[in-house]
């Protein structure tokens, strides 16, 4: 009979290989060792995905797949969902790293907790700086965070520090758009159960020339387009949530 491992963690890779390898060596050092690192590479031409499989011939706990047409992160995340089999998902995407008792001290607080959701804090640095650049979600008056807190956007909820129930997951995919999938992910749980932040930072978030997440004005675009398209909230609530994301964005430190 096959392990089923504790965790399940999950990542889309596209062009990473200047980064995969630190994101790879921040796995493997962790002190929980009972994982499975599923990577759905996004057809990538330089090289990611024949080193994932270099990799996997050494570890059979890696686990490379790779889609027939570039597709975007949702397709690649969904599909390394759907082949996990752990009784936790993380997530960490291919240009981030953790801390090496990430797994460990968050799950352990899950299970003390009986949680199905929970995030960190973590630092955002910038590949063209040596320094961080700030800590995010490390100053919360509060560690519950509900559905309409999140579409208020009163937490961030770095994809790469989130830890979910298999049992959760299971219900639900993320939308298949090209940006923000994530966030609406998060919408979606959140209608089920709160997200819980373990308020240790255990996660870089490193900041990569010409991401698609960095444009102020698409993140905006997209929020709104969540918000309408997806969550399916009346033009006068989208303003009303949307004033909260505006605030944030121009004032939060």
């Amino acid at each position: 009979m096959k392990h089923e491992p504790l965790v399940s963690i999950i990542t889309p890779t596209f062009n990473s290989i200047d980064y995969i390898d630190c994101t790879y060596r921040s796995i493997f050092e962790q002190d929980c060792q009972d994982w499975e690192w599923i990577v759905t590479d996004d057809c990538s031409t330089d090289g990611t995905f024949e080193f994932l499989t270099q990799l996997s011939n050494n570890d059979d706990r890696i686990r490379p797949f790779r889609l027939d047409k570039n597709s975007g992160a949702a397709v690649a995340r969904n599909n390394s969902i759907d082949y996990s089999s752990g009784k936790y998902i993380a997530f960490i995407d291919a240009d981030d790293y953790w801390e090496k008792d990430k797994l460990s001290s968050q799950i352990n607080y899950m299970e003390e907790k009986s949680l199905e959701f929970c995030f960190t804090p973590y630092v955002c640095e910038s590949l063209l700086e040596t320094k961080p650049i700030k800590v995010i979600d490390a100053t919360h008056s509060n560690n519950v965070f509900t559905y309409k807190d999140m579409l208020k956007k009163k937490a961030t909820l770095g994809c790469s520090t989130v830890v979910l129930k298999k049992s959760l997951v299971d219900r639900h995919r993320m939308p298949l758009i090209r940006t923000g999938q994530d966030y609406a992910f998060w919408l979606q749980l959140l209608k089920e159960t709160n997200a819980i932040l373990f308020n240790r930072c255990l996660t870089h978030y490193r900041i990569v020339p010409g991401s698609l997440s960095r444009n102020k004005f698409k993140k905006a675009k997209r929020q709104w387009y969540i918000y309408r398209a997806i969550e399916k909230i009346n033009l006068l609530r989208t303003f009303y949530y949307f004033s909260f994301y505006a605030y944030r964005a121009i004032f939060r430190k």
